[in-house]
């Protein structure tokens, strides 16, 4: 499988991971929107606000990947215009690298939060009394998906540059050309 195949697979599949992240929003949307109407008449579901919560967190770890597939995270590029095309691969490989190895260290923190409450069978604070490693499992896997698409998405674009395909490692992990629409 060429670079530029397996960049398009992750594509593929973290959309689909991005829309299943969207359905689960529109369902808490929905469920906090059905509590606010039933606040109207008196009575609620309750816990609205920590469930929201939990889905707003599990949705931001797992839609991480979709988003840097699409390169959609920020970045400043002040000096990475300014570059030739093996200049401008050179930092968009280094940027790939400090964000895997970031993300890495995300995930790697977040399994002993999980572990701690997988051992002390750790609820939440909250009236719901939710089991917290209910919610810390697709959490830590998100992460865990995002690093592992970071690292296979450095190592396609890296495979691209090595073949002096600078154009293609570009609209990869490139930042999209800004100064161009604007023009």
């Amino acid at each position: 499988m060429t670079a530029e195949r397996f960049l398009a697979f992750l594509r593929r599949l973290n959309t689909g991971v991005a829309i299943l992240v969207g359905i689960g929003l529109l369902g808490c949307a929905a469920f906090v929107l059905l509590d606010i109407v039933l606040r109207q008449v008196g009575t609620s579901f309750g816990g609205t606000d920590e469930i929201s919560g939990y889905v707003m967190a599990v949705a931001t770890s797992w839609g991480m990947a979709f988003t840097l597939l699409e390169l959609g995270h920020v970045r400043i590029d002040l000096l990475r215009t300014r570059l030739p095309s093996r200049g401008r691969a050179a930092m968009d490989l280094f940027s790939m690298l400090i964000l895997a190895v970031v993300v890495t260290l995300i995930a790697w923190q977040c399994w002993p939060v999980l572990a701690n409450s997988l051992r002390n069978g750790s609820t939440a604070n909250t009236p719901l009394e939710t089991p917290l490693a209910w919610v810390q499992t697709p959490w830590l896997l998100g992460w865990v998906w995002f690093a592992l698409v970071s690292w296979a998405t450095l190592f396609a674009a890296a495979i691209l540059v090595l073949r002096g395909e600078f154009d293609k490692s570009e609209a990869a992990i490139g930042a999209f050309a800004e100064t161009e629409t604007l023009q």
